[in-house]
């Protein structure tokens, strides 16, 4: 009986020690989440294109979502109240950067395959004018205090163009990039355009626009800097790159690596959600990589969404709190825009 006893009481004593020990040592784990931040709401088809597609737009005014369909040569148009595609802009070389303009209700779009901008009634769609711009055309931007689109194109000898919006007339101005210039972002209170330069060798470049003055941040160890998204009241920048896939905030105002974080690979849109201070990073991998900014100085991955392989544009609709993603032709289904909510 006393030998039950001792063999119980050290049974007792080892469990006891067991459970000190895991409580000073506790394993690592991420606290659980009932929703995450992004809930899918529906999936619009789009039927009758194919391949690529490419950067988004919005009209706010009449809730339409307007993309490139690059592999398609067409801009398609969807009415986002109802759900579905509701015209097809047919014509276009090759279509990549779009910016709606509601100051004069127009649309910019970018065409690579001919080297020119076409801009189109925002009404109508109607062909307004087309303008020579160079080779490769691609994001392309509107400053509203200066009333100016700015478009990246060229190859080696590449640059940022720009159009009176206006006028429809292309300005003399370029800045020289000294290489094509990917994703960019024009600061709406400063005179600065930040852009993503990889055949530059893989840097950010801080164009002054009223001095032309170019600063170069290298992204050390890291390539393909493509997408690009801003914070410009905390003078946050952020770049995704490929290679490795991550996301590294730039202090606008130094250049200064604040972060960088593991993110979704193949991304080619980014966006920051300004209310909720989060960073939504679409990746053609299958998800949406989900970042919150803590503060300016901290950063952490909260999720990564799922949405689906080769889906790596879309549009963040900052007045709805919808987050849009361009879905390719997979199998016999039809081409696709997914809606997201973003939660609280």
């Amino acid at each position: 009986m006393i030998r039950r006893y001792a063999i119980a009481l050290s049974v007792l004593v080892l469990l006891a020690f067991l459970a000190a020990s895991h409580a000073s040592h506790p394993a690592p784990s991420t606290p659980p989440r009932d929703i995450l931040p992004l809930q899918l709401e529906e999936q619009i088809p789009v039927p009758n294109i194919a391949g690529r597609l490419d950067h988004f737009t919005a009209d706010p005014k009449r809730r339409r979502l307007i993309f490139s369909a690059l592999g398609n040569n067409t801009v398609e148009v969807i009415d986002t109240f109802e759900g579905k595609l509701i015209h097809t802009i047919t014509g276009l070389s090759e279509p990549q950067g779009v910016v709606y303009v509601a100051d004069f209700d127009k649309l910019f779009v970018a065409n690579a395959g001919n080297a020119k901008v076409s801009i189109y009634d925002g009404s109508t769609y109607d062909l307004r004018k087309t303008l020579d711009f160079g080779e490769d055309p691609d994001n392309i931007r509107y400053d509203s205090l200066s009333r100016e689109i700015f478009v990246g194109f060229g190859g080696d000898d590449g640059a940022i163009g720009v159009i009176d919006a206006a006028t429809d007339e292309r300005l003399d101005t370029n800045f020289k990039t000294g290489g094509h210039p990917e994703s960019f972002q024009v600061e709406a209170s400063g005179s600065h355009i930040f852009v993503n330069v990889p055949d530059a060798g893989n840097v950010v470049e801080s164009i002054d626009r009223k001095t032309g003055k170019v600063t170069k941040w290298p992204l050390k160890g890291l390539r393909q800097n493509y997408a690009m998204a801003l914070d410009e009241q905390n003078h946050r920048l952020f770049t995704v790159t490929r290679k490795t896939p991550m996301l590294v905030v730039l202090d606008t105002q130094s250049g200064r690596e604040v972060a960088r974080l593991r993110a979704v690979g193949e991304c080619d849109d980014i966006y920051f959600d300004a209310s909720r201070k989060r960073i939504y990073v679409i990746g053609g991998e299958g998800f949406v990589s989900v970042f919150q900014e803590d503060d300016p100085e901290h950063y952490e991955l909260v999720a990564n969404v799922p949405s689906a392989i080769g889906a790596k544009t879309g549009y963040f609709f900052a007045k709805r709190d919808r987050l849009y993603v361009g879905v390719p032709v997979k199998g016999n289904g039809p081409a696709a825009v997914w809606t997201y909510e973003a939660e609280d």
